[in-house]
């Protein structure tokens, strides 16, 4: 079995496991019992559609053939009125079981997420406008408006007159050449689209300044790049006896790893009872497992710009935008793939094929010693990768979550595609934007991921703390100067969880089993190890502060609440602020002892660069979830001799080739 070789499953048809994901019979089923109560009508659309996870007791209670009860939420909205609804429907039972209006006429507002058609229709009602037109025609760009590009995007909350309350979208204008042209080199600098998509009209135009389009070929496809360089010799990953892990439709082994993959609309993919197999017990790790929101800040003061702050989940929907994963471009190896079924804007199911790709890597050496005979002994680590990328207007998101032998978890965020630029005058300087081609300027901003670890050391019963490593000045503690040790501040409520990582003091922070301990007689634990960055740069008096509180900690903890599932809350969409993270953690609940949450942020600060354009290379960033003393001992002494089971490794013998 070589490289290209793979595995393909589909979205299952019968459901085996309360956590499966939703299929697309059950979306369709939910959607016909919606019609048959009288709640679909002609302007109905589904801004969001999502499963209702079962409670962790039903999941505990669970055999194999048991019944299983299954439910989805549906999101409502009129796009006649602008009303919108949550709708939990029992597809077990074929009846709502509850239906609740979502107001958006008091504060603090609150938006479903933006719908597909509503990018098409934002940019029909912008194209139609007289005043959009003018400002083009004033411009000099009256024969360049039908192959213009109006990028819808989403507003953020500034207390306007006249938009609080409403279904607002914004669009900036750039230019194409051709149909296929890149539009994302050639900014219309000034001028903004101001719309309410549920009246079909707009709101105001904004035409400010006069700085000509930039003229330059952003596009990166090989036919206009040219030949492609010939110095590059294949690689071929070959697995000849297959891969090392076992799926059985969505609960998958791997080595001592065990896990189930989910994936919904709005997080993407979801990891559900993860754990670690230590003998005959397999030890349980995590409960749930996500990257359930991102915010992305722009510095920029001009009127096109400083009102950017994307909620690339809460107002955009990961999954839902999840792209279909290609062998050999995507992930290489023996892949399997995972299907994703989520909901279009009418409701019916849409399946997203090879959706979350799955396959094993070779990751350098594990551990090595050679002894003082000469003997050496060493090992090669591997890891499983699970992963999915997803594509939100400009730039593309992929999400990576390592599995290592070692019982280490590591999670990657990787973003690149196109950076977001204006115009400006080519050789000026801008305090808050790089020139990164003649005459282009991309602002700085952030991309701030948040995930979200329900953890289960050893169960649910759990404690934090945070742990630095510290000096000790010179004295009866330290006679020689170069003592250190490390010091253990538990965090013991919700209150004192909105924690900043330090990497002067190698920060980390340490979950702790309440009911187990080791054979040194510690409790077992886990360490989330940050990859520290800039946490929100946005003042305390704005709005995006307010509206994305949980970017301004690296680290918030909470007591378990199955409705607690996203940071910025439910609806960060044109969301006054104060939702989600800061709202839950001022109940101060306990977290001693206790179910606990983890919501961890980290991302890039990104002042871009030439070497971004036309198209960014990946910017790597993430965390480790490593074993600090959940296990007695190194879980991979027992990995084979590399030495014996190599065809190709130096000093291993008769059968070993070094360079040949």
């Amino acid at each position: 079995m070589h490289s290209h070789s793979s595995s393909t499953v589909s979205a299952p048809t019968a459901v085996t496991h309360p956590l499966d994901s939703l299929t697309a019979d059950e979306i369709a089923a939910g959607r016909a019992v919606l019609d048959a109560a009288g709640l679909i009508g002609a302007s109905t659309r589904f801004p969001n559609v999502l499963p209702v996870e079962p409670s962790k007791e039903a999941v505990a209670a669970f055999r194999p053939g048991d019944a299983i009860e299954r439910r989805i939420l549906f999101v409502i909205l009129d796009t006649a009125t602008g009303e919108s609804a949550e709708a939990i429907v029992s597809v077990t039972t074929d009846e709502v079981v509850d239906y609740r209006p979502l107001g958006t006429a008091e504060t603090p507002y609150g938006q479903p997420q933006y719908l597909l058609e509503e990018y098409e229709r934002a940019e029909q009602i912008a194209k139609a406008s007289p005043e959009w037109q003018a400002a083009m025609t004033r411009r000099g760009l009256a024969d360049r408006m039908e192959l213009a590009f109006c990028a819808p995007l989403a507003p953020g909350f500034f207390n306007r007159a006249d938009e609080v309350g409403r279904r607002a979208i914004r669009s900036l204008t750039f230019l194409r050449n051709t149909p296929e042209d890149s539009p994302w080199s050639h900014p219309v600098e000034g001028l903004i689209v101001h719309i309410d998509l549920t009246r079909g009209e707009v709101i105001r135009v904004e035409d400010e300044g006069d700085v000509p389009v930039p003229e330059l070929d952003g596009n990166y496809d090989a036919a206009t790049v040219g030949p492609a360089r010939t110095s590059l010799k294949p690689i071929e990953i070959s697995q000849p006896e297959g891969p090392s892990f076992h799926v059985d439709g969505q609960a998958v082994e791997w080595e001592n790893w065990s896990f189930r993959v989910g994936f919904n609309a709005r997080e993407g993919l979801v990891l559900h009872e993860v754990g670690f197999r230590d003998g005959d017990e397999v030890r349980p790790v995590l409960s749930r497992a996500s990257v359930p929101e991102m915010v992305v800040p722009y510095g920029d003061i001009t009127p096109t710009r400083f009102w950017i702050s994307y909620f690339d989940a809460g107002e955009y929907l990961l999954g839902k935008n999840a792209n279909p994963l290609a062998l050999g471009c995507d992930c290489l190896g023996v892949i399997h793939y995972f299907d994703g079924v989520v909901a279009d804007d009418h409701g019916n199911p849409v399946t997203i094929p090879q959706v979350v790709c799955m396959h094993e890597e070779d990751y350098g050496i594990l551990w090595k010693h050679t002894d003082l005979l000469g003997k050496a002994e060493v090992r090669r680590s591997r890891r499983l990768v699970v992963s999915y990328f997803s594509t939100i207007g400009n730039y593309d998101y992929g999400f990576f979550w390592y599995f290592y032998l070692d019982g280490t978890i590591q999670v990657e965020a990787k973003a690149t595609g196109i950076v977001f630029a204006g115009a400006g005058v080519p050789g000026s300087t801008d305090p808050h934007a790089t020139e990164i081609a003649p005459g282009l300027f991309a602002p700085v901003h952030q991309h701030l991921f948040c995930a979200r670890l329900d953890v289960a050391i050893d169960g649910d019963r759990n404690s934090l703390a945070e742990v630095d490593v510290t000096g000790i000045p010179m004295g009866p503690e330290n006679p020689y100067g170069n003592a250190f040790t490390w010091t253990t501040t538990p965090i013991t409520r919700e209150s004192e969880s909105g924690r900043l990582a330090n990497p002067a003091t190698s920060r980390v922070w340490e979950i702790t089993s309440s009911s187990r301990r080791n054979a040194v007689g510690r409790p077992t634990a886990f360490h989330l190890i940050p990859q520290p960055g800039a946490t929100l740069m946005a003042q305390p008096e704005s709005t995006v502060f307010g509206r994305a509180t949980f970017a301004t900690k690296h680290l918030w903890a909470t007591q378990y609440d199955p409705a607690e599932r996203f940071p910025a809350g439910d609806y960060p969409n044109a969301h006054a602020g104060g939702g989600g993270l800061p709202a839950w953690t001022a109940a101060d609940r306990s977290l001693v002892d206790e179910d606990i949450v983890l919501w961890h942020v980290f991302g890039p600060t990104h002042i871009p660069r030439p070497e971004d354009w036309p198209i960014m290379p990946v910017d790597y960033s993430g965390f480790l979830f490593k074993p600090y003393g959940f296990l007695d001992r190194n879980p991979a002494l027992d990995l084979p001799d590399g030495a014996a089971t190599s065809s190709s490794c130096c000093g291993g013998g008769d059968g070993c080739t070094c360079g040949h």
